[in-house]
């Protein structure tokens, strides 16, 4: 297998904390740290990054509130084969929301 896959982390506008559905998603969101959109890609993220703000294949809450992509939390993890992608999408999901962030997945 091949490691063309990314898993990628999308900083979001606080605004997203008006969105009822994030808040009910994230009941232990921690004032004050990040809200994100963590996703994979078999594209480079900066380019997926790219179309989720232009609304291609896209997550409604990057194209609104999508601020950066926040590269500290993920480069070091890319890239990878598709089944690892996939397996990472989660964990990182799921790693970010035990340390209080607000999290969106697809």
């Amino acid at each position: 297998m091949r490691a063309k896959h990314h898993v990628y982390v999308v900083e979001l506008s606080k605004d997203v904390l008006y969105e009822v559905k994030f808040i009910k998603s994230n009941p232990g969101y921690v004032t004050g740290k990040p809200c994100v959109y963590v996703g994979m890609t078999g594209l480079d993220p900066d380019l997926r990054f790219d179309s989720h703000k232009a609304g291609i294949r896209a997550n409604k809450y990057v194209t609104r509130y999508g601020l950066r992509l926040m590269t500290e939390l993920f480069e070091h993890l890319n890239p990878m084969p598709y089944g690892d992608a996939q397996y990472m999408e989660v964990d990182l999901g799921i790693r970010l929301r035990v340390q209080g962030y607000g999290v969106w997945q697809a």
